[in-house]
């Protein structure tokens, strides 16, 4: 149970790093571009201050993400213990309150990813603009990922019925491949990552 709500926080601080990498070397741009009168990491264009702008916001929207999951680690174990236990009341509990997280984490997803995209629009260096739409894949498939818990939430809050054995096993069966649907998704969303960090570094190393 341990491992499983670990990795429950690694995405949700891995969705904060998603821009919260990016400002940092928006920061170390910003001070390189003062003492050169070349092209710096970001470009020289006036946008460039406008665009961190939006990803600084944008950091604020994942940080809303990473305490809402924060605040709930673990609901997916209790779900699988009410289940196993035939605790319909407690099941239908849990699952609500998984709806509604997840709604409330979407909503700052998507206007986080709504500023990523502001920003790939704007006058910025192309290796980062790169950066910025793996950063922005990664993000949309972990809410993909979301989605999928959340579908497999509201069936059970809707449809989990301990007396009616042909559901329930039915319904066990949907969670059970969405969340081995929501955890293939996941590991996509981090090769995305991984793939954004390797860039930059490499961005960083020419300079």
């Amino acid at each position: 149970m341990k491992t499983r709500v670990k990795k429950t926080s690694r995405i949700a601080v891995g969705i904060l790093f998603c821009v919260a990498f990016f400002v940092l070397f928006f920061s170390s741009a910003c001070e390189k571009s003062s003492n050169s009168s070349g092209l710096d990491i970001l470009g020289s264009s006036d946008e460039t201050a406008e665009a961190g702008q939006l990803i600084f916001e944008a950091n604020k929207d994942l940080n809303k993400i990473k305490i809402l999951y924060k605040k709930n680690e673990g609901k997916r174990e209790e779900i699988k213990k009410a289940m196993e236990a035939n605790e319909a009341e407690t099941v239908r509990k849990l699952s609500d309150d998984v709806v509604y997280l997840i709604n409330d984490g979407m909503t700052a997803g998507k206007d986080a990813i709504e500023k990523i995209q502001q920003a790939q629009e704007m006058a910025i260096n192309e290796d980062y603009r790169e950066y910025l739409r793996l950063k922005e894949e990664s993000l949309t498939r972990h809410l993909d990922a979301f989605e999928n818990y959340r579908q497999a939430a509201i069936a059970l809050r809707n449809n989990y019925d301990p007396k009616d054995k042909a559901m329930r096993e039915k319904i066990k069966e949907e969670f059970k491949n969405r969340s081995e649907n929501y955890r293939k998704i996941v590991e996509t969303a981090r090769d995305y990552s991984e793939r954004a960090n390797e860039l930059a570094k490499e961005s960083a190393s020419k300079k």
